[in-house]
């Protein structure tokens, strides 16, 4: 049985990201990115953007701590990550996640007005996950508080 869980999705980060670090010292970066979808409805051209969590790890988590900002655009293939937990008041609760393999950062231009904005047709820098991620995950589901 094959078994194929991959995304890629293109966007922009919603908020600056979080670095954080496990108890026994795996880095960990969580961000939300915002992607949206244009589509025609009565020949009118329509937005939908939809919002997702992203978490890196390792390596990869150190840079998109220290590189991304809010706004800055994106691109990032991971896989989905299914959470699910019962809540205080005992409901069964869940939520799915991206865990990044790989994040390009889109270029970013000063405008006119000196503020950054995306390219969406420059060269892209790259950071990727190393197998460390596997050990590190393992590690913060140890972490009670984290």
């Amino acid at each position: 049985m094959n078994n194929l869980n991959s995304v890629l999705i293109e966007g922009n980060l919603v908020r600056d990201p979080e670095l954080k670090y496990t108890p026994k010292g795996a880095a960990v970066c969580t961000f939300a990115l915002a992607s949206n979808r244009y589509f025609k409805q009565d020949e009118e051209t329509q937005k939908e953007v939809s919002f997702f969590d992203v978490t890196t790890w390792s390596r990869l988590a150190e840079v998109c701590g220290e590189y991304l900002k809010k706004g800055r655009g994106v691109r990032v293939v991971g896989r989905l990550k299914q959470d699910r937990w019962t809540s205080p008041e005992g409901q069964a609760r869940s939520k799915v996640e991206i865990v990044a393999e790989h994040v390009e950062f889109k270029p970013q231009l000063k405008g006119k007005d000196g503020d950054e904005k995306d390219d969406n047709g420059a060269a892209e820098s790259k950071a990727e996950a190393t197998d460390e991620q596997g050990q590190a995950e393992g590690e913060l589901k140890e972490a009670a508080n984290f």
